[in-house]
């Protein structure tokens, strides 16, 4: 999170406005909803794993028990259940 100066962004108006609810304080202004990204958009970590759980369910329907991919890829027996089970493709 970076911090900006208000006195450098903000209509002096409103400053003086959130001054009266907030002074001297650290205040986040968070984005609007429809700005969010889903956890691991812009690092690539979501293809990551999705590419991992696709591996992961493919392997199983291949024959791979649920306790031999716990072991192979350091999850544990539910973690695998979930992907497996899972119904996203």
């Amino acid at each position: 999170m970076k911090y900006m100066n208000a006195n450098h962004v903000l209509p002096e108006k409103l400053i003086v406005e959130i001054q009266k609810y907030v002074q001297g304080e650290t205040l986040y202004i968070p984005k609007p909803e429809t700005e969010y990204q889903k956890w691991g958009t812009s690092s690539g970590g979501r293809r990551m794993l999705d590419r991992r759980n696709e591996t992961i369910r493919n392997s199983f329907i291949n024959g791979s028990s649920i306790q031999q991919l716990a072991e192979e890829y350091y999850l544990s027996t539910e973690t695998i259940k979930k992907i497996v089970y899972s119904h996203k493709k």
